[in-house]
């Protein structure tokens, strides 16, 4: 088997980029895999993907494989979208929502067993305006953080978790509430929220799956839009989700479709796509692209498993 490895060596859980790859090419010779590692930061993922992509249809690779957290992983499965190409996945990051919605193993000896097996399942991924993303996007109050959080740490050096604290606060304060319009299905309905979230299939809003996605397969968009909150009900719903309540419904507008389109009067909107955030213009089109991505999963937890028991959705 020959592969490609794209390895993110700033994730969150890396060890120094010396150690990460010893022990990696230690880990694929021992599964008989021919394995070029190229450690990468993330700017530059997205063209090394490309190659790499190329490389495989050209017949040179067998399988890329993907190292980092999940705006690393992203951005190899953009590459990868609509092709052939399977991708393997080493969850590096600090949550890792896509590994484990997968149900991917976290440690690398584990993680590299899969990829040593070769099965491959097709899994959907969703898109705005043409950029694809595997988790989910957001508009409101998170990209404005995230946003915030990135001008600290570069103007002042703080680290990722106090610029994001203080970020927070800022936001919190700041407590920026979009006028939107949201059509699904043809039918428009304004909005005035602190948040929007698209997700690529349906998020759990109850234990023990709190966040997370039973399937990645069922080739629809997961719509939630919070409802107009003060900011202190808005600190409260984001209390609430960190303890795990589990009557979030209560707090938001829930709705699944396969298309969805956002219209704002702002010429330009900032959206975060799994963690990283672009600044687009409305209107934002957003679509799933059902089993457009091919990942290697291990044989008894694809990602197709048995469909759930689905409560109706809340109209938006």
């Amino acid at each position: 088997m020959r592969i490609l490895a794209i390895i993110n060596p700033g994730a969150g859980t890396a060890a120094t980029s010396a150690d990460l790859k010893r022990q990696l090419e230690a880990l694929f010779a021992a599964h008989d895999i021919e394995a070029e590692l190229r450690l990468i930061a993330g700017p530059a993922l997205p063209q090394a993907a490309q190659e790499a992509r190329r490389r495989a249809e050209r017949g040179e690779l067998d399988a890329v494989v993907a190292g980092g957290g999940d705006g690393s992983l992203s951005a190899v499965a953009s590459a990868l979208v609509g092709t052939d190409v399977p991708m393997g996945v080493l969850a590096l990051g600090t949550r890792n929502h896509f590994a484990k919605d997968l149900g991917l193993p976290l440690g690398l000896e584990a993680a590299v067993a899969v990829i040593a097996r070769t099965q491959a399942t097709a899994i959907d991924v969703a898109e705005v305006n043409g950029r694809v993303f595997i988790n989910n996007s957001s508009i409101g109050a998170y990209p404005f953080m995230v946003l915030d959080r990135d001008r600290r740490r570069s103007m002042h050096g703080l680290a990722k978790w106090s610029a994001m604290a203080l970020a927070a606060v800022r936001t919190l304060w700041k407590f920026p509430r979009r006028r939107l319009a949201i059509v699904v299905e043809g039918r428009s309905m304004p909005h005035k929220t602190p948040c929007v979230f698209i997700g690529n299939n349906e998020y759990s809003l109850s234990l023990p799956d709190l966040g997370g996605r039973a399937r990645l397969d069922c080739g629809e968009l997961w719509l939630s839009v919070v409802k107009p909150k003060n900011r202190l009900a808005l600190l409260w719903l984001g209390l609430c989700a960190v303890i795990g309540r589990t009557d979030l419904t209560d707090d938001l507008t829930t709705q699944c479709a396969t298309e969805v389109e956002i219209r704002s009067r702002a010429s330009r909107l900032p959206v975060a796509l799994d963690g990283e955030v672009a600044i687009m213009r409305p209107p934002l089109r957003y679509r799933s692209r059902p089993k457009a991505l091919r990942v290697l999963l291990d044989s008894d937890r694809r990602a197709a498993s048995t469909p759930q028991a689905r409560k109706e959705p809340a109209g938006i």
